[in-house]
């Protein structure tokens, strides 16, 4: 197969939304980096898996029916889970902590 054949070749993550971290999303990444390393891998695999498809995938994503339309979790741990919003052209990750 010639390189040139994936020259235009993009993952399909790459072309779908923008990712936005909101300020308590990052410091509770923070808060997992210096107490649970394990943890704070497992937010970024979310993350990604978000990215590639937002409606599926690990974490059991589910819609929050009591908040906005759009927003979205994922289970992290028994206790905690990622939230997200989700648009047409961006995710946004509101917070990794405390949703339960």
């Amino acid at each position: 197969m010639s390189p040139n054949r994936w020259t235009n070749y993009a993952p399909r993550w790459a072309l779908t939304r923008e990712a936005v971290f909101h300020p308590e999303f990052r410091e509770d990444l923070r808060y997992w980096v210096k107490t649970d390393r394990k943890a704070a891998l497992r937010v970024l695999k979310i993350v990604e898996a978000v990215l590639r498809d937002p409606f599926r995938g690990i974490g059991k994503p589910e819609p929050l029916k009591h908040l906005a339309s759009g927003v979205w979790s994922r289970r992290l741990t028994q206790e905690h889970r990622i939230v997200y919003l989700v648009s047409q052209e961006r995710v946004d990750f509101l917070q990794a902590r405390y949703h339960y």
